[in-house]
């Protein structure tokens, strides 16, 4: 990796030097002053924080769409809570994997840094923060005791190949890390707005969860924008084709219900169609993949090719470069 950036290709916005540098840095102090630690902060063995399966607590928010339906709402109360419980522990067990993905490509991506780069100190705070957040999730889903299996075996071994793109694109590498830590920001917040009935475990995990990650998400926006406009045009034009994709299959793996939710509790066909591909569902997946969508077009990636992408996957239901425009 050169030591010195190249120019920035012309015309195309950029985060200069200096500004870099003192957000990255910012990014860093912070992590000092605000962390958590997941058996300091969090009460495991207090009695409100017990993991009761039929506790009403754990019913479906109704930021998720199968609360809605007939068939869900049809169930007892304690099967109702049971599957809630189960909706988020198979996210909490995603969650203990894809943490564990980008620790390994982070430690990647600081191991091909310049020398003295102000991002070296900020990506092991990271590091730290996401083995934090792993250790939490997996004390999570150990206490439930429920059998959930988290990433599927196909997705799971592609998920090997992903800590090795800061050797080929680190640019790449970060694309992917926002296309999941986005998503899941924005459906934990519409969580934390039913806090009040939401069982208090859960709330304090993701109130962890959401703060930290907010610094995580902000230094991988602020790296591409520092890095993406000095890049070569072939460079850019393959992450503008890329970035569409990553999002649609991180996205959907860290949103969309787990298969062996739908087994556990034989939900039908018809109800899981309803409930996660009616308009409804699109749209509220649109929005949660806003952020990175909005990204692309600043980032100058939203080409011709890589808009009709982002439609194409149910990304955006119009002209991706329209909409930035109005």
């Amino acid at each position: 990796m050169l030591t010195q950036p190249p120019p920035p290709t012309p015309g195309a916005p950029t985060v200069d030097d200096r500004s870099y540098t003192d957000v990255v840095d910012r990014l860093s102090r912070s992590s000092v002053r605000k962390s958590w630690s997941p058996y300091r902060d969090i009460p495991w063995d207090d009695p409100e924080f017990g993991i009761d399966p039929a506790d009403p607590r754990w019913r479906l928010p109704d930021a998720d769409r199968l609360s809605a339906t007939r068939w869900y709402q049809g169930l007892s109360p304690a099967v109702q809570a049971r599957l809630g419980l189960w909706r988020v522990t198979a996210m909490m067990q995603t969650g203990v994997q894809f943490e564990n993905i980008l620790k390994r490509g982070l430690l990647t991506f600081a191991r091909r840094l310049p020398a003295g780069s102000p991002a070296f100190r900020y990506a092991y705070h990271e590091v730290i923060e996401e083995a934090n957040h792993g250790m939490m999730f997996r004390e999570f889903v150990t206490r439930t005791g429920l059998p959930v299996p988290g990433l599927p075996a196909v997705r799971g071994v592609l998920a090997e190949l992903v800590p090795l793109l800061p050797w080929l694109s680190p640019e790449l590498f970060l694309i992917f890390a926002l296309a999941g830590e986005e998503p899941i920001d924005h459906a934990q917040r519409r969580v934390l707005r039913e806090a009040s009935r939401t069982h208090p475990l859960q709330v304090r995990i993701m109130r962890i969860h959401v703060a930290e990650e907010a610094r995580h998400v902000s230094f991988a926006r602020h790296h591409l924008r520092h890095r993406v406009p000095r890049l070569g045009r072939l460079h850019r034009t393959l992450l503008a084709l890329a970035m569409p994709v990553v999002v649609r299959i991180v996205a959907g793996l860290v949103l969309g219900p787990p298969c062996s939710m739908n087994r556990e509790f034989a939900i039908p066909r018809r109800v899981r169609a309803r409930a996660y591909r009616d308009p409804a569902w699109r749209a509220e997946f649109r929005a949660a993949v806003a952020g990175p969508r909005h990204l692309a077009a600043e980032l100058g990636l939203m080409t011709p090719a890589g808009a009709r992408l982002w439609r194409l996957l149910g990304l955006s239901d119009t002209d991706p470069r329209k909409e930035m425009t109005r």
